[in-house]
């Protein structure tokens, strides 16, 4: 490493507690997607305390603040964080106010831009930076609370349930080069790679509508909104057969409302739905096969049905050059003391989604990943392990992948940025997007009168 390289980590071991008290505050206070208010603001308000001037209110609560006076201007790079957290209940961590926890490590992601910011706004590294790093916090990773998602949309204050995705649409990444982005991890290592490919998805809400009647009494004058649903799922189950091993489809929901009371025939019942694939037209293909079953439950039972597609997110595609983070992630390690992740080149599709997907279809996309928690991701026993990994392991890696695009006159930047041929314009992935946006529907059939 040069000697600005090695000031960087200095600078980061010396404001440790700042930055580990920082981790430990986002980590007791999560919030869900699109709430993260305290979040977003604690992360801007230590922007200002850098010198940085952040725009606030992306995609309601997402932040954007680019560092000022760099040497050159030419080359943009995002240092992007998550906001959200999951509504796990039953964590030992769970914030009671919220319902949520970071299970997922958005925390740490956050904490370790942060740490970068303060590294990267040291006069004498920022002094050899020919280009801009940018500081993002991106609200609603998680594709959860999809009612509340839903009801924005209807407001008119998202579009989609991602905020990455809302961020490709309104703009905020139309002015970033490449795109910086990490994941927390469990496991014995400190450090690898984040460039396996995983699936895309949509979201479907699916409402069958039924006529309410004594369960007992009269059960000839209802129709039955759960039963229907039950068909449904059924019916789903038996599709499983028909998708390609090598697609990766999972089809994963639940029933978020499923009656009134046991005496009642259910009249409005709710199932939320992700409908994930390795590539656009198995998406597709699964997405066709879910309607068909769904609608089958209602036919079947003459309930009506209502099924809304929003899309989710597109399918991670690996970086086709991992030769700067690979060396920045060896260096890193070899002076922290650290093991690398033996499995980090395993190109095996992760069942899991992110909305990193999106990024990767529009703009180059650099991924790592820090370990330093325990227990299971999406779990009530994911937990922190230790804070010098997850947190300051994760601001050393962000600011050194930054400072190594960015310095030289940001040669590396320039030759990843070159080398990219994106899947999709912005135009192109706003038309793919709209186009996943479906709604179909079929009426009620009133019961007939008994003879």
């Amino acid at each position: 490493m040069d000697a600005m390289e090695q000031r960087i980590l200095q600078v980061i071991d010396a404001h440790a507690e700042e930055i580990k008290a920082f981790g430990r505050d986002i980590f007791h206070h999560a919030e869900l997607g699109y709430k993260e208010h305290r979040t977003a603001g604690k992360f801007a308000e230590a922007l200002r305390r850098l010198g940085i001037q952040p725009q606030e209110g992306l995609a309601i609560t997402g932040v954007k603040g680019e560092l000022p006076g760099t040497r050159d201007q030419k080359v943009r790079v995002a240092v992007m964080g998550e906001l959200d957290a999951l509504p796990i209940s039953n964590a030992s961590h769970t914030k009671p106010e919220t319902g949520a926890a970071h299970c997922c490590g958005h925390h740490a992601q956050l904490t370790g831009v942060l740490g970068a910011a303060i590294a990267l706004s040291d006069p004498e590294v920022k002094a050899n930076l020919d280009g801009v790093p940018v500081f993002m916090a991106v609200p609603a990773e998680e594709c959860v609370d999809l009612e509340f998602k839903e009801k924005l949309a209807q407001e008119g204050k998202i579009r989609y349930f991602g905020g990455k995705c809302e961020f490709i649409r309104i703009g905020a990444m139309d002015d970033i080069d490449l795109v910086v982005g990490h994941h927390s991890s469990t496991g014995d290592f400190e450090a690898g790679l984040g460039n396996s490919p995983s699936t895309g998805f949509v979201s479907k809400t699916v409402r069958y509508k039924g006529k309410a009647s004594h369960a007992a009494g009269a059960p000839q004058k209802g129709v039955d909104a759960l039963n229907a649903a039950a068909l449904g799922m059924h019916a789903l189950e038996l599709q499983r057969e028909s998708f390609r091993d090598e697609d990766t489809v999972r089809v994963h929901g639940f029933i978020s409302k499923g009656g009134e009371a046991v005496n009642v025939i259910a009249d409005d019942v709710v199932l939320q739905y992700l409908v994930r694939a390795a590539n656009i037209p198995a998406i597709k293909d699964a997405n066709y096969k879910v309607d068909r079953a769904m609608k089958a439950g209602a036919v079947a039972t003459g309930a009506g049905v209502e099924i809304s597609t929003t899309p989710g997110y597109l399918p991670t595609v690996p970086l086709y050059d991992t030769s700067l983070l690979e060396s920045a992630i060896d260096d890193v390690l070899a002076a922290t003391g650290g093991r690398r992740d033996p499995d980090d080149h395993d190109m095996t599709v992760g069942g899991g989604s992110t909305d990193y997907g999106d990024i990767s279809y529009v703009t180059p996309l650099l991924q790592f990943h820090t370990g330093g928690m325990c227990g299971s991701g999406h779990n009530p026993n994911y937990d922190v392990a230790n804070e010098d990994t997850a947190y300051l392991l994760t601001a050393k890696l962000f600011a050194l992948i930054t400072y190594r695009l960015l310095r030289d006159g940001a040669k590396e930047a320039q030759k990843l940025k070159d080398g990219f041929r994106p899947l999709f314009s912005k135009k192109e992935y706003l038309a793919y997007m709209e186009s996943m946006l479906e709604k179909s529907e079929i009426p009620m059939e009133e019961p007939p009168a008994m003879l």
